[in-house]
């Protein structure tokens, strides 16, 4: 049970530090609405979400006044697109109009991503699969609401490299595809490795087919209240450094747990996980890159910010597994360049090289994450960049993510502008030394020697 005293002990963290709840995300299975008749299936998805989700932003909203919590963002995962629309769409087009439906539903249930329009090919592609990838650029443009990934990679199978290409030239598409909105179809498009079956959190939620039939996952963020808890600590070793962070990581996780009871109970959906991730966000006090500079960096990027990177996720992941039996998805730091104000000061400043980040997301919780790169890098180099982070999750077990949005027609220097969450991308420069040869191979990438467990 969770006491009065621990909430009490929440309200300055909430008013003061920016602590929230990011995210309460539904996850529906849609297995059930399978059917060989496009209509019926476009109608049997529709009714689904509408019928389990229909009251998911009200219930998040009231959970939100009675407890003074707030819950920014209310939203959907689905079972990957490609797995249930292959019996019944059969072209690239036949794909954007289900996009096309998971937006109407986003639209009515009032949730402000619905994610899930994504394939899972670590290990070879279906023509399903090569659909809903040929598929992405254009409902990435016609959608607003709708969120697109691909798995193609894992620890257990290696990667797919034809599906690396191909992710390569839907990003570059879907970039063009945008153009006349600063690229937004990139901002809702990852390439993942190794990705969770219970992430609630966009652009890469799903809901996989390991999950029930429906389920409540929560995802809480505090940064702001990471680095309060670190300035009362300026200084001492980093045995107290480690106690602060994870006894702080405790305390969020306990309202995560509180909200993430409460909306499952309300909405007859069982509780899944609680996400623990320090997720950013534009406004300042609430910077991942402020608590690795509280740690005594002078800027993010410096020497040590991997190690700083490190540890942070480290007690960040022992204090939620205390805090709660069901700790999930891809609990950690984020690293988002566009959504966090200290990143994009340390890029602005020449401190902060996508190399770095690189370097970086062998010890966080995801990957490169909102990085704007120059428009004229080709298809190719998004495809080595997203090979080149796979490689990493595959050989270190951990998930690893790509969402880079070429600037069409920008360059280094100059910025994409997004607003809210999203926040605004300086455009960071990229190494263009051609790959074309490598990435172009085909085939799969074994995987790794270690992944022989059984």
């Amino acid at each position: 049970m969770i006491s009065k005293l621990e909430i009490n002990e929440t309200n300055q963290m909430i008013g003061r530090e920016k602590l929230d709840v990011r995210t309460i995300t539904m996850g529906i299975s849609l297995l059930d609405c399978i059917d060989s008749d496009k209509d019926r299936l476009l109608k049997n998805v529709y009714e689904k979400i509408m019928r389990l989700a229909g009251n998911l932003v009200k219930t998040g909203d009231d959970i939100a006044n009675e407890f003074g919590i707030p819950v920014v963002n209310k939203r959907i995962s689905i079972t990957p697109a490609a797995l249930i629309g292959g019996p019944a769409l059969k072209t690239p087009e036949d794909f954007v109009d289900l996009a096309r439906t998971l937006d109407l539903a986003a639209r009515d249930t009032g949730v402000n991503f619905i994610g899930g329009y994504s394939a899972v090919v670590s290990k070879g592609m279906t023509e399903a699969d090569k659909n809903l990838i040929l598929s992405i650029p254009e409902a990435m443009a016609v959608t607003e609401n709708v969120c697109a990934s691909v798995n193609v990679g894992s620890t257990k199978t290696g990667i797919d490299m034809d599906a690396v290409f191909q992710m390569g030239q839907a990003v570059k598409r879907t970039a063009e595809r945008t153009a006349d909105r600063d690229c937004i179809g990139c901002a809702k498009l990852v390439v993942l490795c190794n990705a969770p079956d219970d992430n609630p959190f966009m652009a890469g939620a799903f809901h996989g087919v390991t999950e029930g039939d429906a389920v409540i996952n929560v995802g809480v963020s505090g940064p702001g209240v990471v680095k309060t808890a670190l300035q009362e600590v300026h200084g001492q070793d980093f045995e107290v450094l480690c106690e602060t962070v994870k006894r702080t990581a405790f305390k969020v996780t306990r309202v995560g747990q509180l909200v993430a009871h409460e909306a499952a109970k309300r909405l007859n959906v069982p509780f899944g996980i609680v996400d623990l991730s320090l997720a950013p966000t534009p406004a300042v006090g609430d910077s991942v890159a402020e608590i690795l500079e509280e740690m005594g960096l002078e800027s993010v990027g410096a020497p040590g910010t991997t190690l700083a990177l490190a540890l942070l996720n480290d007690q960040v992941k022992k204090g939620g597994v205390m805090a709660s039996s069901y700790v999930g998805g891809l609990s950690g730091a984020f690293i988002p360049v566009s959504e966090d104000h200290g990143m994009i000061e340390a890029v602005e400043k020449g401190l902060l090289t996508i190399e770095k980040l690189e370097a970086m997301t062998c010890v966080c919780s995801v990957g490169l994450d909102m990085i704007a790169i120059p428009g004229d890098a080709s298809e190719d180099t998004i495809a080595g960049i997203i090979a080149d982070e796979a490689a990493i999750g595959m050989i270190n077990q951990k998930t690893t993510a790509v969402r880079v949005i070429p600037a069409i027609g920008k360059k280094v220097g100059e910025h994409l502008h997004f607003g809210g969450l999203l926040g605004d991308a300086p455009v960071m420069a990229v190494n263009m030394a051609s790959c074309r040869e490598f990435v172009r191979r085909g085939g799969r990438v074994p995987a790794p020697i270690h992944s022989f467990k059984n």
